[in-house]
């Protein structure tokens, strides 16, 4: 009997060890990467956020937003983003889109009848706003993200929108191009991916020119 207490008791405090010994290395481990991370690259780690000339946090840019009014009708002064199915369910349905805490894709495909509906009356949406044929409108214009909340465009949804930012603001085409370009991220490594445009910062370059 004293040697079955005594096995167990042994046992108890094996287990108690190894809990505490890996509670330490998981605090430890949590402070170490933390540190790193705030000396070796404090913008990230803290988010991306972006701030305004006045210093106001304004978003981030890892995280798309909605450039639209309270109807959901594009804002015609900024650049749009791609469409979101990221959807606030406490917020009417026109104005929904990059809503964080409900990051999800639409899940319908290609074949879908809803989905093929909808892509193409927004695809002639976009054609009639920004004055080009509809075969001229980028796949990325029409369709969500996986995640809904990408911040970015294809430099040919861009494109396509420099006519209208220009004239809304009394800006040239050129200003906006350089803007547009300046913004663009080329592929990962040369090679990974594709060129993409990060509208968040781009419009709020556009808000701050003088």
């Amino acid at each position: 009997m004293k040697n079955t207490i005594s096995l167990n008791l042994r046992a108890y405090w094996a287990g108690l060890k190894a809990v505490i010994v890996f509670t330490v290395i998981v605090i430890v481990y949590t402070f170490v990467m933390t540190g790193i991370g705030q000396l070796g690259m404090p913008d990230k780690a803290n988010g991306s956020m972006i701030t305004n000339a006045q210093g106001e946090v304004v978003g981030s840019s890892l995280i798309g937003q909605s450039f639209t009014d309270a109807n959901g009708d594009a804002l015609p002064q900024y650049f749009q983003s791609r469409p979101s199915a990221a959807s606030d369910p406490n917020k009417d349905e026109d104005s929904q889109g990059y809503y964080a805490a409900a990051s999800a894709g639409t899940n319908k495909g290609h074949a879908d009848a809803d989905f093929v509906k909808s892509t193409t009356e927004l695809r002639k949406t976009i054609a009639k706003r920004e004055g080009v044929s509809v075969k001229d409108v980028p796949s990325d214009a029409v369709t969500a993200s996986s995640s809904g909340l990408d911040p970015e465009i294809s430099p040919e949804y861009a494109a396509i929108q420099v006519k209208r930012v220009a004239k809304e603001r009394g800006l040239s085409e050129e200003q906006v191009e350089n803007l547009v370009r300046k913004y663009t991220t080329g592929r990962g490594l040369g090679f990974i991916g594709e060129s993409t445009v990060n509208v968040v910062r781009l419009n709020l370059a556009l808000d701050e020119l003088k």
